[in-house]
């Protein structure tokens, strides 16, 4: 890890230096993190290749528009980065609607709903852990603008890179359809979904393990499943 005082000068507050200093003495399993990234990312994309080529083709002919959407996400120390997913809206959905997406969302296409549901739009994300950018188990990387309005202590959930899976995206699987019947979603997912999901991620963080991890991955998968 980095030492403190190199940090990004929002990360260097008290309420951070707590989970830091609780990380620092946990630098085996950070290695074991990216360790065990590197292998389930390589067993995925042999077993998910042909699956991704389908599906690729499949968005492909539903809509106009690419197969991979590219977003600006940050992941560890404040780093910005472009997160892959499968496109699931229509083109240049992020200038006709709300950053957040809701259950009923007109943006989302025809097979864009059904990859939504079961998640399957994340799959190329695995491309993200292969470059570092991403974890398997880790917060749920969050765009630049909900990023600048985080409370001191949410930086604490940026020590660590971002993942694909976490306990808080767990928890708010059907954040969509909570947000469905909202008249403005950005500011129901700011005030209100944000801060209950923080405090999971925080949770996470403090109390970080290996082990931890690989529990949360099997976890993920028998969600996705029921």
């Amino acid at each position: 890890m980095k030492a403190f005082d190199k940090l990004p000068e929002e990360f260097q507050n008290d309420e951070v230096r707590q989970y830091y200093d609780i990380l620092s003495k946990k630098q085996a399993s950070v290695i074991f993190k990216r360790a065990f990234d590197l292998f389930v990312s390589v067993i995925l994309l042999i077993f998910l290749i042909i699956p991704i080529a389908v599906i690729a083709i499949a968005v492909k002919c539903d809509s106009k528009g690419p197969v991979m959407f590219r977003q600006e996400r940050v992941t560890k120390y404040g780093r910005r980065f472009k997160i892959f997913k499968f496109r699931t809206m229509v083109v240049n959905a992020e200038s006709l609607g709300t950053m957040v997406t809701t259950d009923s969302d007109s943006r989302v296409t025809r097979i864009g709903r059904k990859l939504r549901k079961y998640r399957l739009d994340e799959l190329p994300q695995v491309f993200n852990v292969l470059s570092g950018s991403m974890t398997v188990v880790g917060t749920r990387p969050e765009v630049p603008k909900y990023v600048d309005m985080y409370e001191d202590k949410y930086y604490a959930t940026l020590l660590l890179p971002a993942g694909i899976t976490s306990l808080a995206s767990i928890m708010y699987k059907d954040e969509e359809k909570l947000l469905a019947s909202t008249e403005d979603a950005d500011k129901v997912y700011v005030e209100t979904i944000l801060p209950e999901k923080m405090k999971y991620n925080l949770e996470y963080t403090e109390h970080f393990s290996f082990g931890s991890d690989v529990k949360l991955m099997f976890k993920t998968v028998k969600e996705v499943f029921s």
